[in-house]
């Protein structure tokens, strides 16, 4: 049985491009190694990210991103089993939400707009599973 955690956080400051892309490039080698697979949201100073493999190796990963002085406010929104993986593709896909090719994305509805870290999320944890899964869906 695997294990999945969505989880939200803020920066501590807005990622630059190139921030966003050795975040990438760092995050998917050692998601690699590990067997985690996912996606992560990036909007406006704010990350949603699922994490999916291993219990141990995503709540060892968990832990990290808990100390990375580049987050705070980190909420664990969701976490439990998967029979299968959601995200086997990607080591970790991403997704910037601040760009405007959103827009013109097929699926794209005003629920797209919403916070990472809103109140839309907090009080209502599944709807994350629908943002994320509408940027699968869209990212094939």
């Amino acid at each position: 049985m695997l294990f999945y955690l969505v989880y939200v956080s803020s920066a501590v400051k807005l990622f630059s491009a190139s921030e966003l892309v050795e975040l990438l490039t760092k995050s998917r080698a050692r998601n690699s190694e590990a067997g985690v697979t996912g996606m992560l949201l990036y909007k406006d100073g704010n990350f949603m990210q699922v994490l999916e493999g291993e219990k141990e190796a995503v709540l060892s990963l968990h832990t990290k991103i808990l100390n990375d002085p580049r987050h705070r406010g980190l909420i664990t929104l969701l976490q439990g089993e998967l029979e299968e993986r959601e995200f086997s593709d990607w080591s970790m896909a991403f997704r910037d939400m601040s760009k405007a090719d959103g827009l013109s994305m097929s699926g794209y509805s005003a629920f797209l707009n919403s916070s990472l870290t809103g109140m839309e999320f907090t009080l209502a944890p599944t709807r994350c599973r629908r943002l994320l899964m509408t940027f699968k869906e869209n990212m094939r």
